[in-house]
């Protein structure tokens, strides 16, 4: 028996309004898309830990920007990005974000260029 729960989140503003463009293309809810993507994320997590297959939760660490992609590669025992890339689409996972301490860097060095071209 499954019950639901209420809960609160925040999500981008853009992408709520092109989920609710999806959702109605579908004739759907933005609720009803988040619950189906959401349990495709923990089925899929959990019955790859069940099987001791550690590949998902590589390819989530990699999507969330916790692994770069040389360490996901060589984890996953992969040639190339191309193939680490194919396999992140064939798991419905996003595309990677970088790593916090790298924004954080390449901020600092945009910033710092703002500054030289401003004297």
């Amino acid at each position: 028996m499954s019950t639901t729960v209420n809960f609160t989140s925040s999500v981008d503003r853009d992408l709520l309004r092109r989920a609710k463009i999806i959702a109605a293309k579908h004739d759907t809810s933005v609720n009803a898309l988040f619950n189906a993507e959401l349990r495709h994320l923990v089925e899929t997590f959990e019955a790859a830990e069940q099987t001791h297959n550690q590949n998902y939760s590589i390819l989530l660490s990699f999507s969330l920007g916790r692994l770069d992609s040389d360490t996901a590669q060589s984890a996953l025992g992969l040639a190339g990005e191309e193939d680490l890339f194919l396999l992140l689409a064939q798991a419905r996972l996003p595309m990677p974000r970088l790593p916090e301490a790298m924004t954080q860097s390449m901020v600092e060095s945009l910033n710092q260029l703002m500054i030289g071209t401003q004297h």
